[in-house]
């Protein structure tokens, strides 16, 4: 941590993405707290938390950024026998709090989560304030997948997501990139899973500029 500046939280004047490290990729800077105002800042300048329970919290800007843009969502064969099989109720921020508590909770490849309490009471802050929302599938009156994010001008910051049932956060992703229709998602690290969904790899100057050429737009969640 001592390679990192610390970020005076007074001012919320980050570094400079150029300045992030290339190894870890995209670590950029430390701050003590985590705050909706700290977050929504970072976002604009294309940053985001990303920390484990016991360390201060880290915020990255990687580069290249990973990002779905609608038209480029891949749909497999399979996938579709299951959108046609309409196995899910869609509903969107019926359920924000319980959608990040199943995210958070560890995977079969995972020792914990990197959504800690107090990430979890930003976000649901910020979701109060009609920044953070979630996409939300249903089974039987049971929330059985979705995910959640962030949403500045018409980009969905995508953060996590999960499944209980077969297919049902990749349904979740489906209704937001078609019925929602961002102009782009970002998830942030790429993956095999993301870029067999049509997850592509862009600059992060493009992803920052990108971002301040959005932000006058804005994106309907809810009704």
């Amino acid at each position: 941590m001592s390679r990192l500046p610390w970020l005076e939280e007074t001012d919320y004047i980050f570094p400079d993405v150029s300045t992030a490290l290339r190894e870890p990729d995209g670590l950029l800077t430390a701050s003590e707290s985590l705050t909706p105002e700290l977050v929504l800042q970072a976002y604009r300048k294309g940053i985001f938390p990303w920390y484990s329970p016991g360390q201060p919290v880290l915020w990255w800007s990687p580069d290249p950024r990973c990002v779905i843009y609608p038209e480029k969502f891949h749909i497999s064969r399979s996938f579709r026998r299951t959108l046609n099989r309409r196995p899910f109720e869609i509903k969107t921020d019926t359920a924000f709090r319980d959608v990040m508590l199943a995210c958070a909770q560890p995977r079969e490849d995972q020792d914990g989560t990197w959504i800690t309490n107090a990430m979890l009471e930003v976000y649901c802050q910020l979701h109060e304030q009609g920044h953070a929302h979630s996409i939300e599938c249903w089974q039987n009156d049971r929330l059985v997948g979705g995910m959640y994010g962030l949403v500045l001008g018409d980009i969905f910051f995508g953060e996590s997501m999960f499944s209980r049932e077969k297919d049902a956060s990749k349904v979740a992703m489906h209704y937001l990139l078609s019925e929602i229709k961002p102009f782009m998602l970002d998830a942030q690290v790429a993956s095999p899973h993301l870029m067999t969904m049509g997850a592509e790899l862009i600059p992060r100057e493009t992803f920052v500029r990108l971002i301040q050429q959005r932000l006058p737009f804005q994106l309907q969640l809810t009704e």
